[in-house]
């Protein structure tokens, strides 16, 4: 009894003290803000006929759906050109402070705002990856994801280390400000509904608090407890990331046990002779006039789609399957020209990626930028860089350090 008593301590206790996964919570960050920012870069010269208040799907047809569903979008708060550009605007920047780790509680808010505007406007835009991506953007602002790999992380540790450089934080209750500012603007206008109101004032009110705790008692037992809630919140946000492939992946796999197409191989064998799936005609050609290549390809995604939420209690064939699937994906993009289903899989597919790995990636990544900027410096003039090199000055904020409600 006393054994079971201990354990259940110690379970207790890991889930409460720190947030579990703190590199998987960045690099999966990190893989959906890039997926995001790489498709709105690439979409820009279309974005008019996409989202656009002009576009095929117009603006009257998406508010006749949202009003049936209650999806969240804010560009059918209004038909004009000045607000959708904001909007879209808005998405690009989010997504790429979210990316760098900047305020990452503030940006994933903005980011999810973005995903949910732009894929409720035009629902039919997607290619499988942006359900995945609308799903993972909300899980995303229950995580303690700017942890480690971020902008918020320097600066926290610059804190601890007793920086004299840095100021009071400003800027981060200034943007609370404002959102608070905007939501109150909506809630008057009635432009949400009383879910997504709940859910938007809950964010901002829990951020209102955690500010003034950590001005008024960084140390004391509310700060604690805000630390053990925020922490609890992000493992079960991660373990819902982790439900969700897994989910995904069953699903897949199971319905493909079900149909004939995969059983035969047309399946894999058709779609390589679609115009609107084969950018490179030949490599696919070549895939599809092999038999055994086709037979191989369908039956061994079949099984690992089935078999991978088995995996997960054997590390090594997980891993095994994880890089078989990763692999898959990037053959999928270069194959059949859908680059960013493949990145958004890839993305949620890394919340398993071993942690020493993953801090093997950041060591190798650290010591390439080292080298970058040692070579800079050895290309440097000599007498060093014309005129006074002013230093930045950061701000220090113990509230911003991850993302979490």
């Amino acid at each position: 009894m006393n054994r079971v008593v201990r354990s259940a301590a110690r379970g207790i206790s890991r889930l409460t003290d720190a947030p579990l996964g703190p590199y998987q919570s960045a690099v999966v960050r990190i893989g959906f803000a890039a997926t995001w920012l790489l498709f709105l870069l690439r979409e820009f010269p279309h974005r008019q006929e996409m989202y656009g208040p002009d576009g095929p799907w117009s603006w009257d047809l998406a508010r006749q759906l949202v009003a049936g569903n209650h999806a969240f979008t804010v560009l059918l708060w209004s038909d004009s050109q000045a607000w959708f550009q904001a909007v879209y605007f808005l998405a690009l920047l989010s997504s790429a402070l979210l990316l760098v780790g900047w305020r990452t509680r503030t940006m994933s808010v903005l980011f999810m705002v973005g995903v949910l505007s732009l894929e409720n406007r035009s629902v039919f835009m997607g290619d499988g990856g942006d359900n995945v991506l609308h799903l993972m953007s909300i899980y995303l602002v229950f995580t303690r994801c700017g942890q480690v790999w971020s902008l918020d992380e320097r600066r926290a540790r610059r804190a601890r280390a007793g920086d004299e450089r840095l100021r009071p934080d400003r800027v981060g209750p200034a943007l609370w400000g404002v959102l608070g500012c905007v939501l109150a603007l909506a809630t008057v206008a009635g432009r949400m509904s009383g879910g997504w109101l709940t859910l938007f004032w809950g964010l901002w009110a829990v951020q209102a608090l955690w500010w003034y705790v950590a001005r008024r008692a960084p140390h004391a037992e509310p700060r604690i407890l805000l630390d053990i809630v925020a922490n609890l919140v992000h493992n079960a946000a991660l373990l819902m990331i982790m439900a969700e492939a897994c989910l995904i992946y069953s699903t897949a796999g199971w319905y493909k046990i079900q149909g004939s197409r995969w059983q035969d191989g047309t399946a894999v064998y058709y779609p390589l002779h679609l115009d609107a799936f084969s950018p490179w005609p030949a490599l696919s050609d070549l895939l599809s006039s092999n038999g055994v290549m086709v037979l191989l390809v369908t039956y061994a995604t079949v099984v690992a789609q089935v078999a991978f939420p088995f995996t997960l209690f054997n590390r090594r064939v997980k891993n095994v399957l994880l890089a078989f699937l990763m692999t898959e994906h990037l053959v999928i993009a270069v194959v059949l020209g859908l680059p960013f289903f493949s990145l958004t899989m890839i993305a949620a597919d890394a919340v398993f990626l071993p942690t020493s790995f993953l801090r093997r990636l950041g060591s190798w990544a650290a010591r390439v930028r080292r080298r970058s900027g040692a070579a800079l410096v050895r290309r440097e003039p000599p007498g060093g860089p014309r005129g006074p090199q002013p230093q930045a000055e950061e701000t220090a904020d113990p509230t911003q350090v991850g993302s979490t409600v």
